[in-house]
């Protein structure tokens, strides 16, 4: 689902629970959505570069690999006539497709527009592999004699930002480099010794994949062959030089051994899809810094035939299988919800075409009715229908609504309010002045209420309806009243990512102390709500964090129901977002790679997981709406 991004984005808290500074008019949904969706992303300090292979085969040479960020070019040369032409044999040579046309005068005008320097870019350069097809002694004198008037471009003795000459292929012997000006480089061999002063001379040391392994990019190399491989590039790597293996699969699998083996240049013929990959690693790798320990469970009251008093749901915000995944590989292959015994898969759909949205997807739970994306907990007739909070607080059960996201988006909505339109987040919030059916909703400052005058007009209307409106977590903890809003800034709703402590599991762990003495029981939903924000944005970090986030809440929710023996957690999504997959998953060194296949909802089942009496209920795959009518059935077993 699409969250109010960033509701918090206009709302500071200064001083008080009603004073606030409104630096800018809220940000209208639709913008929140591009800006999570669409927004341009930095490619990130890149450890690997691209080297497109055989340039000149490409149907527009020189402009596909520089466009596609590559900062190696490889270009085979072959003398004709006098001039030198680009080619991979020498019955391909064609008129115009010389190496000056080609690459030489188009390089040139980029390198005068970029202020002197290769890219843009000023982190980023370049160099050209020149494959000598022929006999050095003929191609050399004509070669540096068609590269002296392009010098200012190639010495970085006049430029720092130089573009790299280096020569590959038919090369001269290393005795022979010092014959050569100092701005031409060469492609060193690993089966050569190098002096030191020859190794000064070398740009990079390339070598055929087949000199190591038979690989063919699926699965890994053997061990042994990637010792050999891991051996070689740190051998270079401490004479300052770079790796580079040809002959190497086109496949994101192999780009990723090569990576871990200390290749750092990538061989390619395609550089769209290469540069693709590249662009996407800071946004699809994650490194754990530290792991937590989980709680494990004493399983004493799991699974027991026996009417729980209290219900804990957890709803992951479009948190599916990957997510599930990637967070447990963060923390050393371990999470709370992996403790958790009993497992079933929901189906996400909803009434309308395409993928369900949290609207539905939300009422779907809430209600055990589905209806078409965008409505919340009303029928398709836009009906309202009974959530679980309506029906159990008809029993004396109370119950609270916490997340990590807007308090009016429609995931919290979807159990206090009945609406056609989730988008209506202002009559959304007034439903509370009539909401006699929770005692807790706790979220972020909904966008529209940063206007002074609404923000007083809503919490007078609360008020009303015996509802205290807060605007901290110390304010909630402290707070002695029974009926508690709280509308959370931005200051403290920023992602995990960026500095969120632990709200969640906090305020979970408040509400439960707060309800579990009230009436006949308790039900709460806690939302991890940024789950889904991170897999709109694409960002595998911002997602495992989000994720790990939840878990901890998990945690709680478990420590709490072995404490208490009659209480049943329930953890599921509304939906998946971002078609996560995983490609690479280190559990030892909570290292993650990843791969989203979408910046929206996808149609993927999701997991559920079940503790506590009842828990059995929940096993095997059901609709979404089963998820209500399972929970009302252990409330209402007769």
């Amino acid at each position: 689902m699409m969250k109010t991004f960033f509701t918090l984005v206009s709302c500071l808290l200064l001083c008080h629970t009603t004073a606030f500074v409104y630096a800018q008019q809220p940000v209208a949904m639709h913008d929140r959505f591009d800006q999570l969706m669409y927004a341009a992303h930095a490619a990130g300090e890149q450890k690997l570069k691209g080297h497109s292979h055989n340039d000149y085969a490409q149907k527009i040479p020189f402009f596909t690999a520089y466009y596609a960020g590559m900062e190696s070019i490889e270009i085979d040369l072959f003398l004709q006539n006098d001039s030198l032409y680009a080619a991979h044999e020498k019955s391909e040579v064609r008129a115009g497709r010389t190496l000056e046309a080609l690459y030489l005068r188009p390089l040139t005008a980029l390198y005068k527009a970029n202020k002197h320097q290769p890219f843009a870019d000023s982190s980023k350069n370049l160099q050209l592999l020149i494959d000598l097809k022929e006999d050095y002694r003929q191609l050399m004198p004509a070669l540096i004699t068609l590269l002296q008037p392009y010098r200012f471009m190639f010495d970085p003795k006049i430029n720092k930002h130089a573009v790299r000459i280096v020569i590959s292929g038919n090369m001269p012997s290393p005795e022979n480099f010092d014959d050569y000006p100092a701005w031409i480089y060469f492609d060193g061999r690993p089966s050569i010794t190098y002096s030191t002063q020859q190794r000064a001379r070398l740009g990079l040391i390339s070598e055929d994949l087949r000199a190591f392994t038979n690989w063919n990019g699926k699965g890994v190399p053997t061990k042994t062959e990637m010792a050999n491989i891991q051996h070689l590039a740190k051998r270079i790597q401490d004479w300052g030089l770079t790796l580079r293996l040809w002959g190497t699969p086109e496949s994101v699998n192999t780009w990723i051994i090569l990576e871990k083996l200390g290749v750092f240049w990538l061989n390619t013929d395609q550089p769209g899809h290469l540069k693709t990959y590249l662009d996407e690693i800071a946004r699809t790798s994650f490194r754990a810094t530290n792991f937590y320990e989980v709680y494990q469970p004493t399983y004493a009251s799991d699974g027991k035939n026996r009417k729980p008093k209290n219900v804990v749901l957890l709803i992951g915000d479009g948190m599916g299988l990957g997510h599930i995944q990637a967070a447990a590989t963060a923390n050393g292959g371990k999470l709370n919800m992996t403790n958790m015994r009993h497992l079933g898969f929901s189906n996400t759909a909803s009434f309308s075409l395409g993928n369900t949205d949290s609207g539905a997807g939300g009422s779907a739970i809430a209600t055990g009715v589905k209806t078409f994306n965008g409505a919340l907990s009303v029928d398709t007739t836009g009906r309202a229908q009974a959530n679980i909070p309506d029906l159990l607080s008809k029993k004396g059960i109370h119950s609270g609504i916490l997340s990590t996201g807007d308090a009016s988006d429609a995931t919290p909505a979807v159990f206090y309010a009945h609406h056609r339109d989730r988008n209506a987040s202002e009559e959304i919030s007034f439903s509370l002045a009539k909401n006699n059916t929770i005692d807790i909703l706790i979220g972020a400052l909904p966008a529209v209420f940063t206007d002074s005058v609404k923000y007083r007009q809503l919490k007078d209307s609360l008020a009303n309806n015996r509802f205290t409106v807060l605007a901290s977590k110390a304010a909630f903890l402290s707070s002695p009243e029974e009926k508690l809003v709280v509308y959370l800034p931005d200051s403290l709703m920023r992602p995990v990512k960026d500095g969120r402590d632990d709200l969640l599991s906090d305020f979970l762990v408040a509400s439960i102390a707060k309800l579990k003495d009230r009436g006949r029981g308790f039900f709460i939903m806690a939302e991890g709500a940024q789950i889904d924000y991170g897999g709109h944005a694409r960002d595998l970090t911002y997602v495992t964090t989000e994720t790990l986030d939840f878990d901890r809440a998990v945690g709680e929710a478990l420590r709490f129901a072995d404490r208490d023996g009659e209480t049943l957690v329930i953890v599921v999504a509304d939906h998946e977002t971002g078609g996560l997959s995983l490609l690479d998953a280190e559990p030892a060194r909570g290292a993650i790679r990843a791969n989203f296949s979408s910046n929206d909802h996808s149609s993927a089942m999701v997991p559920l997981m079940a503790y506590g009496p009842g828990a059995q209920n929940f096993t095997g795959y059901f609709e979404n709406t089963e998820i209500f009518k399972r929970i009302m059935q252990l409330f209402d077993p007769e």
